[in-house]
């Protein structure tokens, strides 16, 4: 009777608790922390990452800006690699995914920038090898990569990228999904976050030496919280710095408490935070943040 009376109890634990948010589990962690943290504010949240081009370029590389060294990669998720034709209602649409077409643990969706292709996101390596860390970390941990093909970065393209966030997600639906944004990619972001639909799907905005959107204050993903991160270079001469750590500071006053992290690459350039970014730190912090 007493051991029937403890099981129950322990059975009613196990169902009020709510389960433990997905981590990623490391992955060439030690290569890939910063090599040095010059200032924080903000709680933690504002960041100053020591970068420095000889020792993050030419100290990483095989062939600077070309080859990373081998060390810093693994080919293993080659082996779930695809290049796809998708049918979505927007029309057949081409990308590339690692890791579970179905049932993942977590998406991960890349949008590259101005003269990029669906191919930037996958090349293991180019910038330092950080998009192949983050394939390994989709494909070890039962998650999804997609890298996808688009039109432009005005409607056509939101439409598109839309199409594609919408049939993944119905093939996993209790993945969470994020959406990392290059350069001009970042348009597609916020266009995605006015997107009634779509933006119900997403749980995360990664914004990569992009541009900011005074529309995002008040929509329906700020009002929901949903962590953004920023990661850009001191000396991006494309999108400059100071603008896109007002638009941070405006989310935070906007709403205080808001989810939102900046990480300042000092003396980094316009590519800096795609070859920097923390993908793990970023990724496990909306995991464990988002709704």
């Amino acid at each position: 009777m007493i051991r029937s009376l403890i099981l129950g109890a322990l059975a009613l634990v196990c169902l009020s608790s709510p389960a433990a948010a997905l981590q990623l589990e490391p992955y060439k962690d030690d290569l890939f922390a910063y090599p040095g943290i010059l200032k924080t504010g903000d709680g933690g949240d504002y960041v100053v990452v020591d970068y420095n081009e000889m020792r993050d370029i030419n100290g990483r590389d095989q062939v600077p800006e070309r080859r990373v060294k081998q060390n810093y990669i693994s080919l293993q998720p080659k082996r779930s690699q695809k290049d796809l034709v998708v049918m979505t209602d927007k029309g057949p649409l081409k990308v590339m995914t690692v890791g579970k077409l179905s049932g993942a643990s977590v998406i991960t969706i890349y949008l590259h920038g101005q003269g990029g292709n669906r191919q930037q996101g996958m090349n293991d390596f180019t910038f330092g090898g950080n998009f192949n860390r983050l394939k390994n970390l989709m494909d070890r941990n039962g998650g999804l990569y997609i890298t996808p093909e688009f039109s432009d970065f005005g409607d056509k393209g939101e439409s598109e990228v839309a199409g594609v966030i919408d049939y993944f997600k119905a093939q996993s639906p209790q993945a969470k999904l994020f959406v990392a944004c290059g350069s001009m990619g970042g348009s597609l972001c916020w266009k995605l976050a006015q997107d009634a639909e779509t933006s119900t799907h997403i749980s995360g905005l990664i914004i990569l030496g992009s541009l900011w959107d005074e529309h995002f204050i008040g929509s329906a993903p700020f009002k929901r919280r949903v962590p953004v991160f920023f990661g850009h270079g001191s000396r991006d001469p494309v999108f400059g710095v100071e603008k896109q750590q007002a638009f941070y500071q405006t989310i935070r006053t906007s709403a205080p408490g808001y989810p939102a992290r900046f990480h300042r690459f000092e003396s980094g350039n316009h590519g800096t935070p795609i070859r920097m970014t923390d993908w793990r730190g970023v990724l496990n912090w909306m995991l464990s943040t988002s709704r």
